[in-house]
């Protein structure tokens, strides 16, 4: 069987798929503002896009599908900049949990929730665990840029900022690669992606909206971003989720 996204399958392989004890990787993004010079698909499209690189090269070793993207997340704190459309952490965990029980139910016992947005990193881990313990099966959580090898290859392919930010070098680099229509060149190319106001915070958490930290709505240094870079990006980030969802240590109940 050659097909791995689940919306491209019919019933009868996705019920093959779930007997050969297939991998299932669940994209995770949200639709949010992303400055004057990305649309608003970029955190869903690029965990997207990770989710099928990746799941093609596992698929030389192990059967593996890819389910339909989740579109929307926590991004309470994009609201400022308005275009955002965001859930509160009931509405999330609960989409997510139906998701994988849903998943369960068929037979599907490895379920991989592939991250692409910042503000879902922490309620995902905790869902993860949690659904591990409810529903019987192995769930893990993973956001693609903080993979151990995936951020060594980022830094190294980067030359104005260390990782991943936002409507960055790095995710404007890969919307060029994918979707350069979408990207607007001449405000890529003067957006100031400078952060106001205090950053550190001791150890602290306390919620700050991006309207708080920055004028533009960017974060990074999106006119150093290329098409090559991004394309070196999204091969390293599927090289990378790819072996580390690989290891049968994660899988392990």
């Amino acid at each position: 069987m050659s097909g791995i996204a689940w919306h491209d399958l019919r019933a009868p392989e996705l019920r093959a798929l779930a007997e050969a004890d297939a991998m299932v990787i669940i994209p995770v993004g949200s639709t949010e503002q992303h400055g004057p010079h990305l649309p608003v698909q970029v955190d869903a499209r690029l965990a997207a896009e990770v989710a099928n690189r990746a799941a093609a090269r596992i698929s030389e070793h192990r059967s593996v599908v890819v389910a339909p993207t989740v579109w929307c997340g926590l991004a309470e704190h994009h609201m400022g900049f308005g275009a955002t459309i965001t859930l509160d952490f009931a509405t999330f965990h609960a989409l997510i949990r139906c998701v994988c029980a849903s998943l369960q139910r068929h037979g599907f016992r490895r379920l991989a929730l592939l991250n692409g947005h910042g503000g879902n990193i922490k309620a995902l881990d905790v869902i993860a665990g949690e659904l591990k313990r409810e529903l019987g099966v192995a769930v893990v959580s993973a956001t693609y840029w903080t993979v151990e090898s995936v951020a060594r290859a980022f830094g190294e392919i980067l030359d104005a900022q260390p990782g991943v930010a936002h409507a960055c070098e790095a995710e404007t680099s890969m919307m060029l690669a994918l979707e350069p229509g979408l990207v607007d060149r001449d405000e890529m190319a003067r957006v100031d992606g400078g952060r106001r106001g205090a950053s550190a915070s001791g150890g602290l958490y306390r919620f700050r909206g991006f309207d708080e930290m920055t004028e533009s709505g960017v974060l990074g240094v999106p006119a150093a971003a290329t098409a090559d870079k991004g394309e070196r990006l999204l091969a390293a980030a599927a090289e990378g989720v790819a072996e580390a969802l690989l290891k049968e240590a994660l899988w392990q109940t």
